[in-house]
Parts: C-alpha cells; sequence; structure tokens
C-alpha cells in the first residue's frame, strides 16, 4: 500500500491509461455506491448557501461530541469572490464537493480512500498519488485540524483532515473528513482542460449534455451579480439581522435554527466581501463575530445532544482510533479538508 508524503509507483513510460469514461453524474454515483457498502449515510445536499462540505450539519455538528456518525453526500459550494463570469476554464463561484464525513475516524481510512480511487478506476499502482502536507484551519467555524492533499499526477484532487477541534471543543473522538473536489476529479478523469468541458451525461440519443450547458450561464450572471450588482447596503443590513438572529435562537436554546441563521450570516459576509464592501480592518472583525457565532452554536449543539443522552452512544459503529501522534516528517494515515482561507465557509 502507497504511504502518505512519498511517490508512489507509475505505470508505463507518459501518461498512465484511463479507464472508459465516468460522465459527471456517473462519478457521483460511483462514490455514493462505494461509500454506502462503507456503511455511511447517503445525505443529501445541505440546503443552504455553504463555502464548502465541511459546513453542513453533517460535517460542522456532527464532529462534535463522542456520538459516532458516518455520512456522505455532495455539497454544492458557493465562494462569490471566486467567480470569473465563466471566462475562466478551472475556477467557479459554484462547484461541487463530494464529502464524506468517518467518526471516529477509522485506522484504515487510507485504505479505504484507495478504494474509493480503484472503484473509479484508477489504479494506485499506476498513477503517481502523493499526500502533502497542509494542515486546515477554517477561523469562521472555529475549527482546525491535521490535513493534507491528495495529489493525482500532479492534480489536486481531494484533501483529508482529521478535525482537532470544531466550533472551539475538543474533538474526541476525532473526526476524519474526505473531500473530493468533483470537477478536478472528473477533469483528470475525463481527459479536459475546461470544466466546461465536462460530459455532465450521455443524454438521450446520445446527444451528450456538457457542464457548460448546465451551468456557464449560471456562472455569468451570477459573477455579474456578485460583483456588480449586488445591494451593499442590503446585505449589511441582512448580515446583522442574521447576527441579531442567531444569537436570539441560542438563548431560547434552537441549536439547529441558531446554526442556519450564522450559515446566512457568513455567506452574506462573503457576497459583501465579492462586493469589495469591506476594508481588510472590517473583515477581520466580521470573521470574529461569525467564529463567536459559530463557537456559540457548537457549545449549544453540545448541550443539546447531552440534554438527550447521546442517543447514538447506544448504537455504536464498528471500528475507529485517534489519529497517531504525528512522528517528525511524516504524516499519520489521513489528511486535509479545506483550504477555507479568505472565505466563510
Amino acid at each position: 500500500m502507497p504511504m502518505p508524503g512519498r511517490r508512489h509507483a507509475f505505470g508505463p513510460a507518459g501518461r498512465p491509461p484511463r479507464s472508459p469514461m465516468l460522465t459527471f453524474q456517473q462519478i457521483i454515483l460511483t462514490l455514493q455506491e462505494y461509500w454506502d457498502k462503507q456503511g455511511c449515510a447517503l445525505l443529501q445536499p445541505y440546503d443552504m448557501e455553504v463555502g464548502a462540505g465541511t459546513s453542513h450539519t453533517a460535517t460542522f455538528l456532527r464532529a462534535i461530541g463522542p456520538e459516532p456518525w458516518r455520512a456522505a453526500y455532495v455539497q454544492p459550494s458557493r465562494r462569490p469572490k471566486d467567480g470569473r463570469y465563466g471566462e475562466n476554464p478551472n475556477r467557479l463561484q459554484h462547484y461541487y464537493q463530494y464529502q464524506v464525513v468517518l467518526k471516529p475516524a477509522p485506522p484504515e481510512i487510507l485504505e479505504l480512500y484507495i478504494g474509493s480511487l480503484k472503484a473509479l478506476g484508477i489504479d494506485p499502482t499506476r498513477h503517481d498519488i502523493r499526500f502533502v502536507e497542509d494542515d486546515w484551519e477554517n477561523p469562521t467555524l472555529g475549527a482546525w485540524g491535521l490535513g493534507w492533499e491528495v495529489w493525482l499526477n500532479g492534480m489536486e484532487v481531494t484533501q483529508f483532515t482529521y478535525f482537532q477541534q470544531v466550533g472551539g471543543l475538543d474533538c474526541t473522538p476525532t473526526t476524519g473528513e474526505i473531500t473530493y473536489g468533483l470537477e478536478r476529479l472528473a477533469m483528470y478523469l475525463q481527459d479536459v482542460k475546461s470544466v466546461y468541458d465536462l460530459v455532465w451525461t450521455e443524454g438521450a440519443g446520445g446527444n451528450r449534455v456538457l457542464y457548460r450547458d448546465v451551468f456557464h450561464q449560471n456562472e455569468v450572471e451570477q459573477s455579474t451579480y456578485n460583483f456588480e450588482h449586488s445591494s451593499a447596503d442590503m446585505l449589511f443590513a441582512h448580515f446583522n439581522d442574521y447576527e441579531a438572529e442567531a444569537k436570539r435562537l441560542m438563548d431560547v436554546p434552537l441549536a439547529l435554527p441558531a446554526y442556519e441563521a450564522a450559515l446566512k450570516a457568513a455567506h452574506t459576509f462573503n457576497m459583501l466581501d465579492a462586493r469589495g464592501a469591506i476594508s481588510v480592518t472590517e473583515r477581520a472583525a466580521y470573521i470574529g463575530r461569525i467564529r463567536n457565532l459559530s463557537r456559540s452554536v457548537a457549545q449549544a449543539y453540545y448541550d443539546s445532544r447531552e440534554r438527550l443522552g447521546f442517543p447514538m452512544l447506544k448504537r455504536p459503529l464498528e471500528g475507529g482510533a485517534n489519529p497517531p501522534d504525528r512522528p517528525e516528517g511524516e504524516p499519520p494515515l489521513g489528511g486535509t479538508a479545506q483550504n477555507a482561507k479568505g472565505a466563510a465557509q
């Protein structure tokens, strides 16, 4: 089994051969089938604007407390500042992640991940797979973890994280997170240079539906709105309203509705940031306000589960282990979550 931090075996000289092409939606279906067999609850995307799959309640809140949890889901992710009017071949303000959450993190997490690559037709003995150390921190979520990027033949396609804290609370047991960048993975598997050339599905009668057909107009119009036509005055008012509502709901206490209000505040901040309406000094202050909400929500959620007696502890999942101490120069098996620098997730 290849080890993190080392160059894996190459196949024949030149670019390794690919399996028959999977469409974008077939990649998702393959991952769903694979992680279903690993005992994950297959969930639906969180129905709000979030910057990454980590912000889904199935990750952020479920990483808190002692209860075991396994889940997998696709999460549409929005980063308004990353929009490029549909002109950049690999930079989007709206994209997809496939998120896997394993709590406690099983000792064979690397083998499980490699198994998912095999399911996609990627032979690890014929491809260069590297784990590049990149510890993760998300200031707005009050979260951090030990992390690694996964590079497939020179392209980052996945990120691992062993969560150490979420919402300022220690993660005990440790949660393992695997995040696939679906567009990047698909670009490699389909051997295309532009995300808009990805085949979403073959379509009826062999008429291919491309990523361009599905999302290009959305990228153009949303970028135009984010950068040129959003109302800063309205967004500032909304941020204050969402912040106040989150605080009010935590006093009830209603942790889950409070978290949704906090997520709305975070997305509103991202919209203001894209609009250029927040100065460098103000930006740090706004991030601090969102972080305070995240920490308060995390504690409120923990308290709510404790009042219920941590019910999922009565149905333990198999396996699990905390990550080993990291020897100098050698990462444990696992590693990296989203690099959240610059965006509230």
